[in-house]
């Protein structure tokens, strides 16, 4: 699944939730130039997150940049049903997230930045362990790294050569037979 760029409209038909508000600093001659990085998630609550960052003088204007930066970098995320298809872990620079397909009804056990980009992602049932560094930037792109891996569980039978029933979680298979 690679992140590809696409065209939206700036409508607020995504669910969009501000990370982090951060104040940065560059060292010049003169002292400290400040500026602010927002970092945004947007989804659709339906399979679908993007993640921006934006850097601005001002907040305003750095929220629009991430919005317009998010809207414009949406990465498909395949669910199974409530969940995740199977399980998963992401790695940016000192960042691990660990995420792990749930039963219905457990909802989202996750903080921070990890329940923000799972929420917009439509994802509704799920356990998630932050391992590593805390750096919230980088737990967030750990996030969007292991959810770019995962595969759908249709894809992944026809790879392992199983059948789709074989692929189901254990509490899905339960149910049927």
């Amino acid at each position: 699944m690679t992140m590809e760029m696409m065209e939206y409209p700036l409508e607020s038909q995504y669910d969009e939730r501000v990370v982090e508000i951060a104040r940065v600093a560059k060292v010049v001659k003169g002292g400290r130039r400040f500026q602010f990085r927002v970092t945004i998630v947007t989804g659709d609550n339906h399979g679908k997150v993007g993640l921006g960052i934006g850097k601005a003088n001002a907040v305003p204007d750095a929220m629009r940049k991430a919005t317009e930066h998010a809207h414009k970098y949406m990465v498909n995320v395949p669910l199974s049903g409530t969940t995740i298809p199977h399980e998963v872990l992401g790695r940016v620079s000192g960042a691990r997230v660990l995420l792990k397909p749930a039963s219905p009804g457990t909802g989202v056990i996750a903080a921070g930045g990890v329940r923000a980009v799972l929420e917009a992602a439509g994802v509704r049932d799920i356990l998630t362990k932050s391992l590593g560094s805390a750096n919230v930037l980088n737990v967030v792109k750990a996030t969007f790294d292991a959810l770019e891996q995962l595969k759908s569980p249709e894809d992944e039978a026809v790879r392992r050569g199983k059948t789709v029933e074989e692929m189901t979680p254990f509490w899905a298979r339960r149910k049927n037979g």
